[in-house]
């Protein structure tokens, strides 16, 4: 064996152990490649790729539990999958899927409150899965067509999604109590005033608050609501209408549209709030166009970023990635300067997620 031959080897052999040894670090930027089914684990601090995880068929969002080191995967098929792949962040490997069964067709997730919080989309539903118990806790039907990107707030009291084929966004609050019963006391029973000589009602168990179910609004908006985000402040919604060119603000008190913004965004799949609720980054295909959330104006238009995927928001507000699915990486954008200052290569990009560990 030649020595050239000896030193290619030797080198070979150093890269792969160096690869299989590379650590994720404590803040890593999860981007999904469609076409490769795998997760990409990158350092936001290189824009290196760490290690690639295979993550099941056709997979699309992405969420980090909140200790950083376990990564969940929706496997889509546009309604023909049921399957959660899970990732151990630490280790580099697969871990056991998880099988939704008739919940067919998840699609957003959040983790919040130790739970994965999810859209069914064939089954016109959301759910949540607790890891602990190793089960689906909670199912609610929403009722609607294509139920598809998912908000939910951090105390899990309010959940919001958008259906974009009902050209609907559903808002669902939690109430007080036993599941199933309206607020008060039963139809046509006083509320106690004593015991049984008093004339009230039997003495026994208390009813205690009633009602504990969710309360469900419902508020039309455009054609194709698919991409949307709460402000940080929680006060608002902005809905992408994809097929409208339109983006639709929700006054999430009141629960109404207050405004619907004329913004250029014909085939809007994705919308996303810088941290400090400055601005909002919306994905057209063509562009990556960029709105003065205060003035509700284009502050910019960066026509060089085809975004088609998700938008992820550094924690620091310094940066945001983009996945361009159909260039094939994921753009990094200053969000001081409004530009595009590095890509990192991963085979059609899709869901993008922020995996944070203590």
């Amino acid at each position: 064996m030649t020595f050239q031959r000896v030193l290619i080897l030797s080198t070979s052999v150093i890269a792969l152990a160096c690869a299989l040894n590379a650590q994720t670090p404590k803040k890593a930027l999860l981007a999904l490649s469609k076409r490769d089914h795998t997760l990409a684990i990158i350092d936001p601090a290189d824009l290196k790729v760490v290690a690639t995880v295979p993550v099941g068929d056709d997979p699309h969002e992405v969420t980090a539990s909140a200790d950083g080191r376990t990564a969940y995967v929706s496997n889509y098929g546009f309604g023909s999958l049921h399957t959660l792949a899970v990732i151990d962040l630490t280790a580099h490997k697969p871990l056991e899927p998880i099988d939704l069964g008739p919940l067919r067709g998840p699609h957003g997730l959040v983790f919040t409150q130790g739970k994965v919080w999810f859209t069914a989309e064939a089954a016109k539903a959301i759910g949540s899965y607790d890891p602990a118990a190793s089960k689906v806790d909670w199912i609610m039907g929403t009722g609607q067509n294509r139920t598809h990107m998912l908000y939910v707030f951090p105390d899990a009291e309010r959940i919001v999604t958008t259906n974009v084929s009902s050209a609907t966004v559903t808002i669902l609050d939690k109430t007080e109590g036993p599941a199933g019963m309206p607020p008060g006391p039963p139809p046509g029973m006083a509320p106690p005033s004593g015991g049984p000589d008093a004339g009230g009602p039997p003495s026994g168990p208390p009813l205690g608050p009633r009602g504990g179910d969710w309360t469900e609004t419902l508020i039309p908006v455009g054609r194709g609501s698919e991409g949307f985000d709460v402000s940080p402040n929680g006060k608002e919604a902005w809905v992408a209408n994809a097929s409208d060119g339109t983006i639709s603000v929700i006054d999430l008190t009141a629960k109404n549209v207050s405004e619907t913004l004329s913004s250029n965004t014909t085939g809007a799949n994705r919308l996303k709030f810088t941290p400090d609720g400055k601005l909002v980054l919306v994905t057209a295909g063509s562009a990556l166009v960029v709105l003065d959330s205060a003035t509700r104006k284009e502050v910019k238009r960066l026509t060089a970023v085809h975004g088609s995927g998700g938008i992820q928001m550094q924690p620091d507000g310094a940066r945001a990635y983009v996945a361009c699915g159909h260039d094939g990486y994921v753009a990094v954008i200053d969000l001081k300067a409004l530009a595009m200052i590095g890509r990192v290569d991963v085979g059609e990009p899709d869901g993008l997620a922020w995996a944070v560990q203590p």
